[in-house]
């Protein structure tokens, strides 16, 4: 017979291994019943050593307060920020008004948009509006104001201001982390202020993350996970991670990594 002790250490280790559980995954693996992992899980939350969520559970992480800086954060999950750039592109049809937030992975979609005719583009992204720069379609470009983060993004009351009166038929917005309770975050006050902005002008919202941003908590949340109206993510997220999202977001679409 298994301790209760023992078999909520197994519990942590197949959190600290994968990242995230699932009730009946874990019951079948430890040949207990799904209501004696649920009583696990609810014990090792209220101890704060792991998240509880729809159906399981993932690893608790620090509150993150630091914002990366531009040119670190491209170096990060290259190839799953490519494949999301290809499949958000999709999402995307000429004559449209495009929203893109700041980050690394808006910026690598933006270089997807290139191609495409007759967009205005509208963004808070030094980044981002320097690659259009450069466009084959050469859209027109609406560039806010405000304070710049280490992140290239112009946030702030000026860009809030700027924003207020615009209106985006789809919006990309990258964020630093995705968790059920505390949604998109970012470690940014005044950028996340700024992404509730953009989020204001927009028709339809996507948030284009990939897998590591989940469990992820920055310092402020931007949105709610329901305020998506999609999600483009890589293949690689979790399948614990799917299910939770799957009764929040009206459609997530999952980008085959090449």
């Amino acid at each position: 017979m298994v301790l209760v002790t023992d078999r909520r250490r197994r519990v942590l280790d197949e959190v600290r291994r994968y990242g995230s559980v699932s009730v009946r995954n874990l019951a079948d693996r430890l040949a207990v019943s799904e209501m004696t992992i649920r009583r696990d899980l609810e014990q090792l939350a209220a101890e704060g050593r792991l998240h509880r969520v729809r159906g399981g559970a993932v690893a608790p992480r620090a509150q993150d307060t630091e914002e990366p800086v531009f040119a670190e954060t491209t170096r990060r999950h290259t190839a799953e920020k490519e494949a999301i750039g290809r499949a958000a592109a999709h999402l995307v049809q000429p004559g449209m008004c495009i929203g893109l937030s700041g980050g690394s992975t808006t910026w690598t979609l933006a270089r997807e948009l290139r191609r495409v005719p007759d967009l205005t583009i509208v963004t808070n992204s030094l980044r981002i509006g320097d690659e259009f720069a450069g466009g084959e379609a050469k859209p027109t470009v609406i560039l806010t104001g405000g304070i710049r983060t280490p992140s290239d993004a112009l946030v702030g009351p000026v860009a809030v201001q700027a924003l207020q009166h615009l209106h985006c038929d789809l919006l990309f917005m990258g964020v630093f982390g995705m968790a059920p309770r505390a949604g998109f975050t970012t470690p940014n006050l005044m950028e996340a202020e700024t992404n509730r902005a953009l989020v204001q002008t927009a028709r339809r919202v996507a948030v284009v993350a990939d897998h590591s941003k989940w469990g992820r908590i920055g310092l402020s949340t931007i949105a709610e996970l329901a305020a998506a109206d999609v999600l483009v993510c890589d293949d690689q997220l979790p399948a614990e991670a799917r299910e939770e999202l799957d009764t929040q977001i009206e459609q997530i679409v999952l980008a085959a990594v090449e």
